[in-house]
């Protein structure tokens, strides 16, 4: 069976009159969502394990913890080579 064609840009419901509408305006929101959008989107098997943002926002806090302890010991252990190198 065919589905009846429709004319060119008559997109819309009967039920709907694009005067009705009023008139569109083209980026209203851009400048707000670039200032306050930060949307990540996750992929279905990391999104099973953070179901929700603030876990996904715990585990980030914790991994940004881990890396600025590691990179205290690797400042650390990088001098101790190299007064070590120097004796």
């Amino acid at each position: 069976m065919k589905k009846a064609k429709t004319a060119v840009g008559n997109d819309l419901r009967p039920e709907y009159r694009r005067e009705g509408l009023g008139k569109g305006v083209r980026g209203k929101y851009f400048s707000s969502y670039q200032k306050g959008s930060n949307l990540v989107l996750l992929n279905p098997d990391v999104a099973k394990v953070f179901p929700t943002s603030e876990a996904v926002n715990e585990a980030l806090r914790a991994l940004l913890q881990l890396t600025e302890q590691t990179k205290k010991l690797t400042r650390r252990s990088t001098r101790t080579r190299q007064t070590a190198a120097r004796r």
